[in-house]
């Protein structure tokens, strides 16, 4: 199976790596917004992809064109992103082409989902939250990546 993983940097890409003993077996492809994030992840394929939060709107239609391209191209069977903007645009990108997609939101995010867990909720495959406190019948909680 080939899998694309995908994070923004900090907190987003350290969670993603946590994941990575959950994908032993398959092909697994990196996408983050950080170049140097390749060094961290040398034994598979890396991308770059555009950086892009909710307050450069001006940047989100050609970080859309550049994420769609790269899954086009990639054709992952599962996408899996721990947030945020440009790993929702890759979940997005996913389900346009067939991809099983999962959104396993941040451990920051102790109260509430964030905003792009809350619209990732509406169309991906599987949400997961990192506290059993705000699981619900769409938002799973089976552990936290970071204990």
């Amino acid at each position: 199976m080939k899998i694309l993983a995908v994070a923004s940097g900090g907190g987003h890409w350290i969670e993603l790596l946590r994941l990575l003993p959950a994908f032993k077996g398959n092909e697994v492809i990196f996408a983050s917004t950080k170049d140097g994030f390749a060094e961290t992840v040398q034994d598979f394929k890396f991308y770059s992809i555009p950086d892009i939060n909710r307050d450069e709107k001006i940047k989100l239609p050609v970080a859309s064109y550049n994420i769609f391209r790269l899954v086009r191209s990639i054709r992952p069977n599962v996408i899996i992103s721990t947030g945020a903007l440009p790993g929702l645009l890759a979940l997005f990108a996913g389900k346009v082409y067939g991809a099983k997609t999962i959104w396993v939101d941040s451990i920051a995010n102790a109260e509430e989902f964030s905003l792009s867990g809350k619209i990732a909720t509406r169309f991906v495959d599987r949400t997961y939250t990192q506290w059993p406190e705000l699981a619900t019948k769409k938002q799973l909680f089976h552990g936290n990546v970071l204990s």
